[in-house]
């Protein structure tokens, strides 16, 4: 049994809550293909591997967290490398739909609070206001753990190196900020609510230098392996709200 591309049109931006975000990116429907879905595949990022792996899978759409257009980019030619993304969708006729910063900070399937969960965090709340809406969550332990032990989980959760800028390992900490994904310039808002660390996926060598200064424990996680999280989080959604659709997560080796 197939859903309508106009049905889940609307399903996404009514539970994403797409038109309260100023983003970086057109959030919803980026290439419009079948009017018909009958498999929906889903992916951090429309590159060209994730499209053909979904094409392959026979999907008739796919929900990524990182699009292909974005506003700084402006207007594009469909060449090159990058527009072969584009012409994968297009020639088979591939639903791409694509949620930025409503994915990043959904209060229930966000990719923040999806890690914060996968931490056991408790007293989950909006974190980091940006414009009308938050970009992340944060949370608290319920036994403080050192800032050498959360780097160990979080390598476990992640799958991924964790960079740890912290003015002392050996530290507790008990309260952390989590904005997922390239937020490292975001890490002084930690700060400003008096938290113990700053997760994000991302760090400059300025950040470095900074959150140590301040006395914030900031880790980096990479940007693909913080933002897992919610697009299976969503996926699972799709799930149980849409049984007859058939679901597929289309992961990347993406080490950054």
């Amino acid at each position: 049994m197939a859903e309508s591309q106009n049905n889940l049109i609307q399903y996404f931006k009514t539970l994403l809550d797409t038109s309260s975000y100023e983003d970086y990116a057109p959030n919803g429907l980026q290439i419009e293909g079948k009017k018909s879905i009958k498999r929906l595949g889903f992916a951090v990022s429309a590159t060209q591997d994730s499209l053909t792996k979904a094409l392959e899978w026979g999907a008739d759409g796919l929900v990524v967290h990182h699009g292909i257009f974005w506003k700084h980019q402006g207007a594009r030619t469909i060449t090159g490398a990058w527009g072969e993304r584009v012409k994968l969708a297009v020639k088979n006729e591939l639903n791409l739909f694509a949620y930025h910063l409503p994915l990043d900070a959904h209060a229930e399937i966000g990719n923040a609070v999806a890690l914060a969960q996968e931490l056991n965090l408790v007293n989950l709340t909006p974190f980091a206001l940006y414009k009308r809406q938050y970009l992340g969550t944060k949370g608290e332990f319920t036994h403080p753990v050192t800032a050498l032990e959360l780097k160990i989980s979080l390598e476990q959760i992640l799958k991924h190196p964790v960079i740890l800028a912290t003015p002392n390992g050996t530290d507790n900490i008990k309260s952390v900020g989590i904005i997922t994904g390239g937020a490292n310039n975001e890490w002084f808002r930690a700060m400003e609510d008096g938290l113990d660390a700053y997760i994000t996926g991302e760090i400059s060598e300025y950040n470095w230098h900074d959150s140590i200064e301040a006395g914030v424990h900031y880790f980096a996680g990479g940007h693909h392996a913080t933002e897992r999280f919610g697009t299976l989080a969503l996926m699972n959604k799709v799930q149980k709200d849409f049984p007859h659709l058939q679901t597929m997560f289309f992961d990347s080796d993406n080490l950054a």
